[in-house]
């Protein structure tokens, strides 16, 4: 009984301080400014800006994906489940070479505007409102479209058969089948893509062009790094946690529930239609994964044959990079797993509520927050490293939970009497039985949360200029326009951040 209650306080102590991490940096940015600061113009107008273009990108992603995952769902092709493998690759692709991989697709010099020139047609422009929404319906439309084709894949085969037999056509499937389970998904997905455009910083660094496409994040560091406003930084940043909340409850208020019944969980999916439908369904993927391909082999194009030249600084960057996104890593996992374990022993809504909260904070405030709480320690310079590394691991822990509370829940239940009948606790409990049984969503968990910090720019863009990460050495050198240096450190850290996912995935199924 004893080590069951030390083992819930610890989950409960991580809670805690996450609590205190996202509410107390906050207090501490606006007790340093004297308190929070009214907001003028251009800050409301990056407000508005920030609900509308992630709105837009939301509803986009959301509409294009649709077409994608059923297309996905009905048809079998060779190659298939490739395709829908890769559709994850965005996720925990580095967010600045994607950005670079679109530029040299879309931006002036890119082939598409030169195509459009050679034809005498107008150009296209990357930079601003418009570059903004390109940017996170790439990112967004293949967590789209994985989401919502799971919802195609959860309505039991029986009921497709069932369709087919009582003569169904297309209309009537998508009447009575496909609409109900897109009203109970459709929130949700909507929602996830709306919350990470809400927080976007790097697109709207990289590509916003001005104060007409400033986000709300991009307003934060604004704040922070050229009007040192403190109490400003810290009142966009409460702003930002209250569109968040208001989007989680908005979503909630809005979800229908699909009602399909149990299947018996066969997974032949939905026959598709036959005629015209076969060649728009193919049409339909094959221009989905052109958009998301062809930005990646542009930079891997440029960026392969540059990687022998590039400078020593480079990889030095790279290394400090591959440090710290493995120890960032490794602590997540550690708290992800004293997080999950608790959560499934049945410690209440707050503590599982503590873990997502990373969702709706601001990084730049995390960052700032932790720097004026430990200015007595050390220099901004000499913190700015151990604090990145300590709020990536933070960032990737709603994540890391959505792996693995339902596993948690399932050795407790399985397993749980078992192991205090036998009086399995402490280091052996861990080491015989949790670490087995749970190896394969934390090893998925400690990859994504790897590969997230692999690819951040954000709190280090504001202390380090010093010691760049390779993210930031990317950014300052497409911002000095040496584009070829700028692919071929691009390649170096996609491969970097897909070697690490793959390392820790593959780590945590060795003896699962």
């Amino acid at each position: 009984m004893a080590a069951r209650l030390r083992r819930v306080i610890a989950g409960r102590i991580v809670a805690a301080g996450l609590a205190a991490l996202i509410l107390g940096t906050l207090a501490a940015v606006a007790w340093q400014a004297g308190g929070l600061s009214g907001l003028g113009e251009w800050d409301w107008r990056a407000v508005r800006f920030t609900i509308w273009q992630a709105a837009l990108s939301a509803t986009l992603s959301a509409a294009l994906a649709v077409p994608v995952a059923r297309a996905l769902a009905r048809r079998r092709f060779r190659g298939r489940g490739l395709l829908v493998t890769l559709l994850g690759a965005p996720f925990i692709l580095p967010v600045i070479v994607a950005i670079m991989g679109l530029i040299s697709v879309f931006g002036r010099n890119g082939a598409l505007n030169e195509g459009l020139r050679a034809l005498g047609l107008p150009e296209i422009g990357i930079y601003g409102w418009q570059g903004v929404i390109l940017a996170h319906v790439f990112f967004n439309l293949p967590l789209s479209v994985r989401l919502i084709l799971q919802g195609w894949q959860a309505i039991p085969s029986e009921r497709f058969r069932l369709a087919s037999s009582l003569g169904f056509a297309p209309a009537d499937i998508a009447r009575h089948l496909e609409r109900p389970m897109l009203r109970a998904a459709l929130p949700g997905v909507w929602l996830a893509v709306f919350l990470v455009c809400l927080t976007s910083f790097t697109v709207a660094l990289a590509l916003g062009g001005g104060p007409r496409a400033t986000t709300v994040e991009l307003a934060i560091y604004q704040a922070f790094r050229f009007d040192f406003d403190l109490g400003r930084a810290a009142t966009l940043g409460l702003v930002q946690i209250a569109l968040c909340i208001a989007a989680l409850m908005v979503a909630r208020w809005i979800a229908i529930p699909a009602a399909f019944g149990a299947g018996m969980d066969e997974r032949q999916g939905p026959t598709g239609p036959r005629g015209w439908r076969v060649g728009a369904d193919a049409a339909v993927i094959a221009l989905a994964a052109g958009f998301l391909l062809w930005p990646l082999v542009a930079v891997m194009a440029v960026g392969v044959p540059r990687l022998p030249a590039l400078e020593a600084d480079i990889w030095w960057a790279a290394g400090r990079s591959v440090v710290m996104a493995v120890i960032s890593a490794l602590l997540a996992v550690v708290l992800c797993l004293t997080l999950a374990l608790t959560i499934a022993r049945g410690a209440g809504r707050w503590t599982e509520a503590a873990g997502m909260l990373p969702l709706i904070a601001s990084p730049l405030v995390l960052g700032t927050g932790l720097f004026i709480l430990l200015r007595d320690v050390a220099s901004p310079q000499q913190m700015a490293l151990p604090v990145t590394v300590a709020i990536n691991a933070a960032m990737a822990l709603p994540f890391g939970l959505r792996a693995l509370i339902p596993a948690a829940r399932s050795l407790q239940d399985d397993y749980g009497q078992l192991a205090a009948s036998l009086d399995l606790r402490g280091w052996a409990r861990l080491r015989y039985l949790t670490l087995p049984r749970l190896a394969r969503p934390l090893g998925f968990a400690g990859g994504l949360a790897a590969a997230l910090a692999m690819g951040d720019l954000g709190v280090i863009t504001l202390f380090a200029s010093d010691q760049p990460t390779l993210p930031l050495k990317l950014y300052q050198l497409m911002n000095s326009y040496r584009m070829a240096d700028a692919a071929g450190a691009a390649v170096l850290l996609m491969a970097l951040s897909f070697g690490l996912f793959w390392i820790f995935d593959k780590g945590g199924r060795l003896d699962a």
